[in-house]
Order: C-alpha cells, then sequence, then structure tokens
C-alpha cells in the first residue's frame, strides 16, 4: 500500500499542539459564519489572511489617513503602513508568548478595514452626520470593520469574507484608543453572537491573540505619530518631558524595543497580556501627550476642518440625492453615479437604510477620493 502523505493544514494542526496553553489553535475555531470547505494546504487563520489581503478595502488603506491627512510626503504614515507595523510588533510578541501567530497575523491586517477617509477625525464626523437623523444609529471604526468583512467586502460569486470566529472578534475588539488600559484579559465566555455588543463597548477580544493586537495597535503609533509630527515641523522628541524619555527611550525605535520587552517579561505563561504599571503608566502619559501637543496641534486642527467640510458636503448631498432613486440612475454626476453603481454592486436587502448606503459608500473611500467627490459636487 503506498504511503500517504499527511495534509500540509492537518501537519500545520499538529505544530500548533505545542504552543502555550493559552493560545488558540486553529482546529478549535468555532468556525465561521457560513459553512466553508476547509483548505489542504492552510488553516483557517492562514486562509482569513488571504482573504483580507486581496481584498479591495485592504488596498484602499495605502490612501487613508493615520494621523495626517492625505500626505505627499512619502515619509508620513498611512494607515497600511499603520497596520502593517502593527503586524509586526503583534506577531514578536506573539511568537515569544508561543500564541497563533496566524490568528495575530489576521486580526492586525483586518483591524482597520472599516476606517474611514481622514482618519479618527473623519470617523467622528462621519458618525455626527448619521445621529443628526437618526440618534439611535452609532459609527465606530471598529464595528464599521467588521460590517467589512462580513457584509461589504467581495469574493467571487459571495459577499462578505466569511472569516472566522476569532478574527472577525479580534478586528471588532481591537479598540487602541482607552489610553489608560495597559492589562488585558481575554473574554473567553463571550458568546459568538455577542461581538458587535462587546465591540460597541469596547470589550476584551476573545481571545490572547486579539489581545495582543490590542496593545499593539498603540505601540505602533504611540512614538510613530510623534516622528510625523517632527517631519510636519509641530514638535521634537526633546519636547516629551525628561521622565518619558528615561522611561520609554527617546525614539520611536527604543519606545517600541522598552515596551515589547516589557509586555513579554510581564505576560509570558499567563493567560493575560500585561505592562508593568511603571511602564503602563508612561506608555499613557505619552499617548496624552500626543494629543495635547499632536492630534489637537493648529496645523492638525486645520485639517479637521478641511475634512469635516469634505465629510458632511458629502453625506448632506448623497443623502439628498438618493432619496430620488430615478434621478440618481440617470445622473451625469460622477460622484452620484458611483453610489448608484456601489449601491446596485452590493445587492442591498430591499429594507436597508438609505443613511447605512450612505455610511458604508463614505466609509470605505479613501482621502483623496472623498477630496475629489466633494469637488465634483460642489466646484463649478
Amino acid at each position: 500500500m503506498a504511503h500517504i502523505k499527511p495534509l500540509p493544514r492537518y501537519l500545520k494542526e499538529q505544530q500548533e499542539k505545542s504552543l502555550s496553553p493559552c493560545a488558540m489553535q486553529s482546529a478549535y475555531s468555532r468556525g465561521r459564519l457560513k459553512p466553508d470547505t476547509d483548505c489542504d494546504v492552510r488553516t483557517c487563520y492562514e486562509r482569513d489572511t488571504g482573504r483580507i489581503i486581496y481584498s479591495m478595502d485592504f488596498r484602499r488603506l495605502r490612501h487613508k489617513t493615520q494621523v495626517f491627512f492625505n500626505p505627499q510626503n512619502d515619509h508620513i504614515c498611512t494607515r497600511m503602513e499603520h497596520v502593517i507595523y502593527v503586524d509586526y510588533i503583534a506577531k514578536t510578541i506573539g511568537r515569544a508568548l508561543n500564541l497563533n501567530v496566524d490568528l495575530i497575523e489576521a486580526i492586525a491586517l483586518g483591524h482597520d478595514l472599516g476606517h474611514a477617509p481622514f482618519g479618527h477625525s473623519g470617523e467622528q464626523t462621519l458618525n455626527t452626520c448619521l445621529r443628526k437623523y437618526d440618534e439611535s444609529a452609532v459609527f465606530q471604526h471598529e464595528l464599521h470593520s467588521l460590517r467589512v468583512v462580513d457584509v461589504l467586502a467581495t469574493r467571487p460569486a459571495s459577499r462578505g469574507l466569511n472569516l472566522s470566529f476569532e478574527v472577525r472578534d479580534g478586528i471588532a475588539g481591537h479598540c487602541g484608543e482607552t489610553y489608560g488600559e495597559y492589562v488585558l484579559k481575554p473574554d473567553r465566555d463571550k458568546k459568538t453572537s455577542e461581538i458587535a455588543q462587546s465591540a460597541a463597548v469596547h470589550g476584551f477580544p476573545a481571545t490572547l491573540e486579539g489581545c495582543v493586537v490590542r496593545i499593539a495597535d498603540k505601540f505602533a503609533y504611540v512614538g510613530r505619530d510623534i516622528e510625523d509630527a517632527v517631519r510636519a515641523g509641530i514638535m521634537e522628541f526633546d519636547d516629551v518631558p525628561s521622565a518619558i524619555q528615561s522611561s520609554l527611550g527617546r525614539t520611536n525605535g527604543q519606545i517600541i524595543d522598552t515596551l515589547v520587552k516589557d509586555i513579554i517579561h510581564n505576560s509570558y505563561d499567563r493567560d493575560y497580556i500585561a505592562l508593568s504599571r511603571e511602564i503602563g503608566e508612561s506608555m499613557e502619559e505619552l499617548l496624552r501627550e500626543n494629543v495635547s501637543r499632536i492630534y489637537q496641534s493648529d496645523k492638525i486642527s486645520r485639517y479637521e476642518n478641511m475634512s469635516r467640510n469634505v465629510i458632511e458636503g458629502l453625506f448632506e448631498a448623497l443623502y439628498q440625492a438618493i432619496s430620488d432613486p430615478e434621478k440618481l440612475a440617470a445622473t451625469q454626476n460622477k460622484t452620484y453615479r458611483g453610489l448608484w453603481q456601489f449601491i446596485n454592486e452590493r445587492g442591498y436587502p430591499e429594507k436597508t437604510e438609505n443613511l447605512q448606503k450612505i455610511v458604508d459608500y463614505i466609509a470605505g473611500m479613501s482621502d483623496s477620493y472623498a477630496t475629489k467627490c466633494f469637488e465634483d459636487i460642489y466646484w463649478f
């Protein structure tokens, strides 16, 4: 009888048995929203990574804001670069803690797919526009990232990427804007149906791998945003208080090195992710320094005024246009025609609110495309 070689996926699943007892093994995944055939070569998390990086939503990240809008300087960080940094930092931590780096990679690369154009300013403005017409509605990029992978992203002959529970949960639960958070314990009792509900209140992911990505999100931007601010002439690294420099370091590289080593030391063989109190408090202080020196600076505030004008102008014009489907279908305006095509391509259920369609359309835009659409409507 001829010897039958084991499937590569099977070998990988066997290797995963040597991971930390706290790690998530792909063989024990809670599965996907819809039944799907297994791959002979890749685990479910490796397949999820492929589905994410081949999506149009992932490609558009290279033209979406991290902090500085539509940068012409190639050295200024974009949303795509930020996602890659999170992936690298999180996998470095995950390998040291003997966690499932395939799961970490899928979460990290997919965590910002739902970000609106113009970064958090665009997110806040889109939320304000939405709530003007529906006070019960909310736009939150973590939740919209989940909507992207579940509904909006496309694959051949299907809607949504149909990702595994653990990746969807990690994406929705990645919130990186809770500055005082430096001890993260996975919510292992979270029900499969509670992903969105948990993300809405910034609940922790269900896996340790998801927690690693959540903390790595902060590591990736806390020092890099200072680098970009230096290039933009907003501040210098020497402006960071000396106590923080002594604790964390004077450069982005030193800061990341300090944070990564500290979290590995304090999290090894534990079912939680934690920084030491000293380093955690220093990171929080540096994040708040960034708020006052960078995010609330005059230059960024002026950018934000511009972005609010673009998002508000687009929202109001599109909301008015969508109320007349026949006119929208016959329009020669590129932006309105783009909305019509977007709606038809998505095949929305009949009861989908027009507000949701407009939010989906605007949130998927890059900075430059949103600006062009605004100009197409308002410039004569």
